[in-house]
């Protein structure tokens, strides 16, 4: 399906929320962090970033270092988490991402992503934004999306049947993932117009949500 951008409605009953990109924007320290890596390394760094988002570290190096064992893609990972979670420079909300929220009280919703729980209450936290009572974190999965493993989880702890979940995702890898869970994906930001959403806005103030009163939302992309 051909993303769009045009104004459009969807109807849903839970709403399974990516965080860096989608809620948060991280791109400074994920910046800092993966060029660092990319230097020590010997890679290029332009090609390095056109991976890394949205995967869990390891699955990006397993990719960017395919001859090197997992183990050291693990412990390498576990540093860098380490890194990101003590570097909350330049990490700010998303426009929209707080009213966004604010408006899922009564909703269904869970967040799914691929960091940790202490990177993600950090950069939760960083950007104001309240955390989710339901969270699929790294720890929650044994494959990084693009797997829809964590999409699933998500969706099974609402107890919400998968068609009837929308996906907000701004990666490549999350979308694929939200698709592969046979979920409709709403991409966020200029990185998901590359990607197969199934429409596109620019940042969250462009999405409104409106209670049916039967358990269902539309949601008003746009």
């Amino acid at each position: 399906m051909t993303a769009t951008t045009v104004p459009t409605v969807l109807t849903a009953r839970a709403l399974l929320l990516d965080m860096d990109g989608t809620l948060v924007n991280s791109d400074a320290v994920v910046e800092r962090i993966w060029r660092r890596w990319a230097d020590r390394h010997g890679l290029d760094g332009d090609e390095v970033m056109k991976v890394v988002h949205g995967r869990q570290g390891y699955a990006s190096m397993a990719l960017l270092l395919p001859d090197r064992p997992m183990e050291h893609n693990l412990a390498d990972n576990a540093r860098m988490l380490a890194e990101e979670t003590a570097d909350m420079d330049g990490v700010v909300p998303v426009p929209g991402a707080a009213e966004f929220l604010a408006s899922l009280r009564e909703v269904p919703h869970a967040l799914v992503t691929s960091a940790d729980v202490a990177l993600s209450t950090a950069r939760m936290a960083a950007a104001g934004l309240g955390l989710p009572d339901v969270r699929i974190t790294a720890e929650s999965v044994g494959a990084s999306k693009p797997d829809p493993e964590g999409f699933l989880k998500g969706a099974a702890e609402l107890g919400i049947a998968p068609a009837d979940c929308v996906v907000f995702e701004d990666s490549g890898a999350g979308i694929a993932a939200g698709r592969s869970a046979g979920m409709r994906v709403v991409g966020v930001g200029p990185r998901a117009g590359f990607h197969r959403a199934d429409v596109v806005v620019r940042d969250l103030s462009q999405v409104r949500v409106e209670a049916v009163g039967d358990g269902t939302v539309r949601l008003h992309v746009g």
